[in-house]
C-alpha cells in the first residue's frame, strides 16, 4: 500500500543507519511536489551525507535540508532541519545552525519569533510524551548542548561532540516509536513556515492545524484546577497578564467552583489604603458628639469570616495600590508556610477590633489577586511583597474567539499576534490585546470594537513607542484593520 512522502521519509528516518545508502535524497526530494510546492525544491537545499556512516575518519552521517543559497557541498551557514542517524537509536533530528555561522539567514536566526517558536515546538512535542530539548537562543553558537541533555540522547555522541555548539533543538526519532512522523512533520512544518513555502492543498489541512497547535504553545493556557492547586499549596496567588485575557473572571470562577461563592472581591486603586484594607477609624453617624468608631479593613473582615470555612479574597487590579502603604505591617502575615496553627504570624492593630488588638490569618483564608501587565504606568510589585506570592501568566486565548466570536476575529486577533510574536521584544509581548477585545455577535459588532477600542489601543501603543524596532509591523497591521473597516460588513 502506498504512503505519503511524509511517512516514507519518517520511517527512514527512523531506521537509523539501517536505511540503505543513497535513498534519503530521493525520500527528501519526493516532499517537493506533494506536500511543499515543488518550486521549492533546488538541488543545494539538499544534503545527503549517509555514506559518512562507512568512513573510518570519523565523519558523522547526516541529512536534511539547508539554506539553498549555501555551496553544492561543504560546510554550510544558516539554519537547517536535519538528522543524524544512529546504529541502534534510531535518529536525532534538529535545528541547528551551519558551521559557517548565521548567514544568510540571520533574518530568521535572530527574529524573536523563531526563538519563540523554537521553545513552542519543543513544548508540542512534550505534550505529545517526546523527549525535546531546545536553546534558549537560537543564534548562541557559543552554547552549546548541556551534558544532562546529552546523557538523555544515548548513541549520538559524535554528533553532539561534533555540532554541539550549532544545536539548538532537538529529539529522537526511534523506529519503535508510533510518533515518527508528527515528530518529522513537526520539524519540517515549521522549517517550511520560515522559509515561507506554500504546501499543496491537501496537506494544508495538517499543516494549518500544526500550527494553530504551535500557536497554543506560544500562550499556554493555565486550567482552571492547576490555579486552584497552586492557591491551596501557595496560599496568596497573582493572576498577571494583559488587559481582556479573563483574569478577574477566572478568580471569580475559582471562587464559585472551588470555595461555594464564599468569598470577597475588592478592587484595588490609588486612593486605597491601610484603613480600608486592614483596620481605621470613621465618623460614628449615631453619635451626636464627634466620636470614631473602629471600621475593619477588607482583609480582616476576610480573615473573619473565614474562621467559619474556606474563604476567598479577591483582589482586582493589586498593583494599582502603593502595596507598602496599603498592607503596613500585615505584609508579615502573607508568608504561605506560618499560617494557622499555634506558631501562627500574629501582627498587633493600632486599633483593637471586638477586643481583638491582634490580627492573624485563618488557614482557611485564600487571596487571589489579579495584576495588569500592560499599564506602563503603574509601579511593579517591590520584590518584598512578590516573594509571598505564586504567579500565574494569564495569556490572551485565541480558542476563546473561535469559539464565542466570529471567524473575521480570529483572524484579525492573528495579525496583531503574530507581530508580536514575529517581533516584539520581551518584554512588550505582555501588551498584546486580550481575546475579550474580539468578542462579538456579528461583524457590525466586531467592527464597533475594533474602530473604537482595539485601533485606540494600538495607537497608544505606537504614541508610547512600547513596540521599539516592531512598531513599523504594528502600523502596518493597524492600518490594514482600519481598511478593513472601510469595507461594508456584509462583504467583510
Amino acid at each position: 500500500m502506498p504512503t505519503d512522502a511524509l511517512s516514507s521519509l519518517a520511517a527512514a528516518i527512523a531506521q537509523g543507519r539501517g536505511v540503505t545508502t543513497g535513498s534519503m535524497r530521493p525520500a527528501i526530494e519526493r516532499l517537493f511536489g506533494e506536500r511543499y510546492q515543488k518550486r521549492y525544491l533546488e538541488p543545494t537545499s539538499i544534503r545527503d551525507a549517509y555514506a559518512l556512516a562507512d568512513a573510518s575518519d570519523g565523519g558523522v552521517p547526516y541529512a536534511g535540508l539547508i539554506n539553498p543559497d549555501n555551496p553544492p557541498s561543504g560546510p554550510y551557514g544558516g539554519t537547517s532541519v536535519v538528522w543524524f542517524p544512529s546504529a541502534d537509536s534510531g535518529s536525532l533530528i534538529d535545528f541547528g545552525v551551519g558551521t559557517r555561522g548565521l548567514a544568510p539567514d540571520e533574518g530568521i536566526l535572530t527574529r524573536p519569533g523563531h526563538r519563540r517558536r523554537i521553545a513552542a515546538l519543543r513544548r508540542y512535542l512534550t505534550r505529545f510524551g517526546v523527549d525535546a530539548w531546545s536553546k534558549a537562543d537560537p543564534a548562541a553558537l557559543g552554547v552549546k548542548v548541556p551534558k544532562t541533555v546529552r546523557d538523555r540522547f544515548p548513541g549520538f555522541e559524535n554528533a553532539f561532540d561534533r555540532y554541539g555548539a550549532e544545536l539548538y533543538v532537538c529529539a529522537r526519532v526511534g523506529i519503535e516509536s508510533n510518533t515518527a512522523r508528527d515528530i518529522v512533520r513537526a520539524f519540517l512544518d515549521l522549517y517550511a513556515y520560515e522559509r515561507g513555502w506554500q504546501v499543496m492543498q491537501a496537506a494544508k489541512p495538517e499543516f494549518e492545524q500544526f500550527h494553530a497547535e504551535l500557536r497554543k504553545e506560544l500562550f499556554v493556557q493555565p486550567a482552571l484546577a492547576d490555579v486552584y492547586k497552586l492557591l491551596k499549596a501557595r496560599r496568596f496567588v497573582v493572576l498577571q497578564g494583559p488587559p481582556g485575557t479573563g483574569k478577574t473572571r477566572m478568580a471569580d470562577d475559582i471562587r464559585r467552583e472551588f470555595f461555594g461563592g464564599r468569598g470577597l472581591t475588592v478592587q484595588f486603586h490609588p486612593a486605597v489604603t491601610y484603613e480600608d484594607f486592614i483596620v481605621g477609624l470613621s465618623p460614628d453617624p449615631q453619635d451626636r458628639s464627634l466620636r470614631f468608631a473602629v471600621r475593619e479593613g477588607w482583609l480582616t473582615a476576610a480573615a473573619r469570616e473565614a474562621k467559619t470555612g474556606p474563604f476567598v479574597l479577591v483582589i482586582d487590579e493589586v498593583n494599582r495600590a502603593d502595596l507598602g502603604k496599603v498592607l503596613g505591617e500585615a505584609i508579615y502575615l502573607f508568608e504561605p508556610g506560618e499560617v494557622g496553627g499555634e506558631h501562627a504570624r500574629r501582627v498587633r492593630l493600632p486599633h483593637a477590633i471586638d477586643g481583638q488588638a491582634e490580627l492573624a490569618l485563618s488557614p482557611n483564608l485564600y487571596v487571589i489577586a489579579t495584576m495588569n501587565t500592560a499599564d506602563r504606568s503603574i509601579a511593579s510589585m517591590d520584590l518584598a511583597i512578590r516573594r509571598r506570592f505564586a504567579f500565574v501568566t494569564v495569556p490572551p486565548n485565541r480558542d476563546v474567539i473561535v469559539a464565542r466570536s466570529i471567524p473575521l476575529a480570529a483572524q484579525v486577533f492573528d495579525w496583531i499576534a503574530d507581530v508580536f510574536v514575529e517581533h516584539a521584544p520581551s518584554e512588550a509581548l505582555e501588551l498584546l490585546p486580550g481575546h475579550a477585545y474580539f468578542l462579538a455577535q456579528n461583524a457590525g459588532e466586531l467592527h464597533e470594537r475594533l474602530r473604537h477600542e482595539v485601533i485606540p489601543l494600538i495607537d497608544e501603543y505606537l504614541r508610547q513607542g512600547f513596540l521599539g524596532s516592531a512598531a513599523s509591523e504594528l502600523q502596518a497591521v493597524r492600518d490594514r484593520i482600519e481598511d478593513l473597516l472601510e469595507v461594508p460588513s456584509g462583504t467583510s
